[in-house]
């Protein structure tokens, strides 16, 4: 390091490959560029994957996992996790482990990742109950969309009140923060709901006409603990993910011949 300079903040994902480049690591590691911290992974799974779909999934032993994360964190050190696609049980299991291992004032940023922006599962039906179980009570935050907050909580979660009933079920599972993201819903305008029980905040944006949205829930959680690593507060690093992220979503791009990525480097 030269005479001056400041470290730059470590943030560790833990997360499927996506090969389009659009989603999972690879739109983890370019957030974590745009916003200016070091990013590291964990490569969870490979899928084949490209603007129309997921054509092939591959999970990696557990083992793998384990010493991809031991590697990172007992030789760099990590300052803030963010974790999305698991997969499998043993998966979840296993991640819950190695997060167990961290100081407990590390931020943990889980985004229950369980279909595909193409409408893929990517979660086993028996990972939900471990992620209830094992993972969920060591996140700081999680990230659920509309659908992955019905599949946790067995709610219908169709406008503000159903958000609001969701969070507080999902809050007695362990986290400290739950964000439901309200982009499924069917208005002109996304609202999502920031809530650790006592507090609460909505955060609203104008829905954007692009559809080129592959990736958005991945950068966002990874922008969130970005800033958290940054020193934000928790309110702080969601409203700034998503001032990021819906700059994103507007300067997302066409590629290949479906739906193309969000713009993870629109503020350079």
């Amino acid at each position: 390091m030269r005479l001056g300079q400041r470290p730059r903040p470590r943030v560790l994902t833990i997360a499927g490959s996506d090969s389009g480049g659009g989603a999972g690591i690879q739109a983890d590691l370019k957030t974590m560029l745009a916003l200016r911290v070091h990013g590291m992974s964990v490569i969870t799974a490979v899928t084949a994957q490209n603007s129309i779909g997921v054509h092939g999934v591959w999970q990696l032993p557990t083992e793998a996992i384990a010493t991809q994360f031991t590697a990172v964190v007992e030789d760099i050190g990590v300052e803030a996790v963010k974790v999305g696609m698991l997969g499998t049980r043993d998966a979840v299991a296993e991640v819950a482990r190695l997060l167990a291992t961290l100081d407990p004032s590390i931020p943990v940023v889980v985004d229950p990742v369980a279909v595909s922006k193409h409408g893929n599962a990517l979660l086993a039906d028996d990972a939900l109950d471990a992620l209830r179980t094992e993972l969920l009570p060591r996140a700081t935050i999680i990230t659920p969309n509309l659908d992955e907050a019905r599949a946790l909580t067995g709610l219908p979660v169709a406008d503000l009140d159903g958000m609001r009933e969701a969070a507080a079920n999902l809050l007695d599972l362990g986290p400290g923060w739950v964000l439901v993201k309200g982009g499924h819903l069917g208005s002109d305008w996304c609202t999502d709901l920031l809530t650790n029980g006592p507090d609460e905040v909505t955060l609203t944006a104008e829905r954007d006409v692009n559809h080129h949205t592959h990736g958005t829930g991945c950068t966002l959680a990874s922008a969130i603990a970005s800033y958290l690593a940054l020193g934000r507060t928790m309110p702080e690093a969601v409203r700034a993910a998503k001032l990021y992220v819906t700059g994103a979503i507007r300067a997302g791009f066409p590629l290949g011949a479906g739906i193309g990525p969000v713009d993870h480097g629109w503020k350079r």
